[in-house]
């Protein structure tokens, strides 16, 4: 399949850029669709199939060969996970180390059940069933998986205090929320850190990103910023160290890890 998509994107004149432009990806998920180490949704390949005019005759025999190939994810199961998201997991699960700023709630990977369900429930999922509501959560939770599996993924994780102070879900959520916190900073591949109040103005104070780094010696990383309109991927090596600058200044001014499990604690006490 990988071979295939290669193919026909070069029959039809196009670079990986030029496609990952037109469809709204990333240059990476594209090449990693293309070498194999990522499956390609139904979705997906329809799309580029459009974009590279791939013949009706064609069309069925490459997606029964996408639906026999072993390297789709969990996530391919969701039909009703939106095209973006999915793409982000895709490289959230391709991804060996993940180093995450955080401004105003708790990161997916590190939230609580109750925590979760009172997230996804606020904004325009609060007129969803409570079907699909189950259902994202579900996701959410699955996600996690990658902080348990056998290489399990690195995450480093620095959050502004407020992120602790906003009480989401009501006091006694908020209290689990902070204890799971405590229990997964524990976790030899988990580094959490809290940036306090008293630090003051800081180069964070724009929003909340993740910088995906991947196990590929020639796989570049990726700034994934996600904004209320769509998601934004940054792969110019230069704009990528600009945030790993950024983000090394963040961790910098936080608490240490032992120190900001600690407060976490203290403000599970409180609440």
């Amino acid at each position: 399949m990988a071979g295939e998509l290669r193919v026909l994107r070069e029959r039809a004149g196009l670079t990986g850029d030029q496609v990952a432009e037109v469809v709204g990806w990333s240059a990476s998920k594209l090449s990693r669709m293309e070498t194999a180490r990522v499956g390609a949704r139904a979705k997906d390949l329809l799309m580029l199939f459009d974009l590279y005019q791939v013949p009706e005759s064609r069309r069925e025999a490459l997606l029964t060969l996408a639906r026999t190939d072993h390297r789709r994810g969990w996530w391919d199961m969701y039909d009703s996970i939106p095209t973006e998201y999915a793409n982000y997991i895709s490289l959230e699960v391709a991804a060996s180390e993940i180093k995450r700023y955080d401004l105003l709630l708790i990161h997916g990977l590190l939230q609580s059940e109750a925590y979760a369900r009172a997230v996804i429930r606020s904004g325009l999922m609060s007129l969803a069933p409570a079907q699909e509501v189950d259902r994202r959560v579900e996701i959410r939770l699955t996600r996690q998986e990658t902080l348990r599996r056998p290489d399990p993924l690195k995450l480093w994780v620095v959050m502004d205090e407020a992120a602790l102070r906003r009480v989401v879900g009501g006091s006694e959520v908020m209290r689990e929320q902070c204890k799971h916190l405590v229990e997964q900073g524990e976790r030899p591949n988990v580094t959490i850190q809290v940036l306090p109040n008293r630090a003051g103005a800081h180069p964070g104070v724009v929003g909340a990103f993740s910088i995906m780094e991947f196990p590929g010696k020639h796989d570049p990383a990726v700034v994934y910023v996600e904004t209320m309109a769509s998601s934004l991927y940054i792969e110019d090596d230069t704009d990528v160290h600009r945030y790993g600058l950024v983000f090394d200044q963040l961790r910098a001014m936080a608490l240490g890890p032992d120190e900001s499990l600690e407060m976490i604690g203290h403000i599970a006490g409180q609440l």
